[in-house]
């Protein structure tokens, strides 16, 4: 059965990319725009939670926050343009980060690292 990994991201270029490399590797992604979008999404326990930092409703640190209050299990990566990994780190306990722009094969990585176990 294929991974899920949800993604939350405001850009939709961005969005089509990130499902575009996620889906040639055989993972399940579905993808949210805003935070009111991804806390109104159907019950569905990802694999991964892929989280922008800056969205026009809200932020992805404190969605990170909330996620880790309920389920810490489950790896969130954190990508942004303008927030730098210790702002990410100090903002919420998230597993990874991607500063963008990023590589295909950067967002790979860090995903089968976080996921799969690979290291």
């Amino acid at each position: 059965m294929a991974k899920r990994i949800i993604v939350l991201e405001d850009d939709e270029g961005i969005r089509d990319v990130m499902h575009l490399i996620l889906s040639m590797e055989d993972y399940d992604t579905t993808s949210y725009d805003s935070v009111n979008a991804f806390k109104n999404r159907e019950s569905i326990q990802p694999d991964l939670f892929i989280l922008d930092v800056m969205l026009p409703d809200g932020n992805g640190i404190d969605v990170c926050r909330d996620l880790k209050g309920l389920n810490h299990v489950t790896p969130i990566l954190m990508m942004s343009a303008n927030a730098s990994r210790k702002d990410i780190e100090q903002g919420c306990a998230a597993d990874g980060f991607i500063e963008k722009p990023f590589g295909i094969n950067q967002v790979l990585d860090k995903v089968r690292s976080l996921i799969e176990g690979i290291n």
